[in-house]
């Protein structure tokens, strides 16, 4: 039976601001969809109220995986059930090394009753995993045995990102603009690694991006638009040619009760990093 990722009506709002207002969306194992929109129409939001962020409160609406709620679980229960979040701005979490990390994470996802202190994955098991997974993305060996993110270049963060989906196999995977601040190359290294991943695993992903140039790469064949706070345009790469050709206007014009909370959303954003 395939996996489904399924969000109903979705109202999330930041420190009592409302910024999603009503998404819908579902996703299936192996298919891929890009979600687009402009700054500050709530992708992140998106992103982070899935994941099980703590700041941002669903207020409304359903989030299901396979069925089963995801809104009353921990972030960590989250990944336990098979969802992935790749950070737009990942965390730095100094001493702690990548490869002591990604042992940890990887034997809590694989064994989700295990208990804090019982026995990790075999070290020999995970040690060649990990080293054929670095391999295929290109990465030096030494990299497992610096601290995570910390002194990381921006594709050195986006490649570790890549290597923990790589490791952990989700069900499904939200990216979350990992394109930004990388070049052509780094963009087209990092997509690479995600198909190679998500065909191995049958994963269904979701590209939150602003820009095209990560689309020719990572290939949707569903695309959805982010307005005002809800999802108003659903087709496939056509709509990613016409908003490179045309921008945002013509959904502006469109839909004007979103662009009025479009306008809303910008001004709320302002205070805000992550929306």
């Amino acid at each position: 039976m395939s996996r489904v990722l399924k969000i109903e009506n979705l109202h999330v709002s930041v420190e009592g601001k409302p910024i999603l207002r009503g998404v819908d969306l579902t996703l299936r194992e192996g298919e891929v969809h890009a979600l687009m929109g402009p700054n500050g129409s709530g992708k992140s939001t998106l992103s982070y109220a899935l994941a099980g962020h703590p700041r941002y409160e669903i207020t409304e609406g359903s989030v299901t995986l396979d069925g089963h709620d995801l809104v009353g679980l921990e972030a960590d229960e989250r990944a336990k059930a098979g969802l992935f979040l790749a950070f737009q701005y990942p965390t730095v979490i100094p001493g702690v090394t990548l490869a002591n990390f990604l042992r940890h994470a990887v034997s809590n996802v694989r064994r989700p009753d295990r208990k804090e202190g019982e026995d990790l994955i075999a070290m020999r098991e995970f040690r060649k995993e990990l080293r054929d997974q670095m391999d295929e993305l290109g990465m030096d060996q030494e990299f497992a045995r610096r601290y995570l993110n910390d002194g990381f270049s921006g594709g050195e963060k986006k490649r570790a990102e890549i290597l923990q989906l790589a490791m952990l196999r989700p069900a499904f995977a939200i990216l979350d603009e990992t394109d930004s601040g990388l070049d052509i190359d780094a963009v087209r290294i990092v997509s690479e690694g995600v198909n190679r991943v998500a065909e191995r695993n049958h994963t269904g992903v979701l590209v939150i991006t602003h820009y095209e140039r990560i689309l020719t790469y990572i290939k949707p064949s569903f695309v959805h638009i982010l307005y005002g706070g809800r999802i108003v345009e659903e087709g496939g790469p056509e709509l990613v040619k016409a908003l490179e050709s045309q921008g945002y206007d013509w959904v502006r014009e469109k839909h004007p009760d979103a662009a009025r909370a479009e306008d809303e959303l910008e001004a709320a954003a302002k205070p805000h990093a992550m929306v």
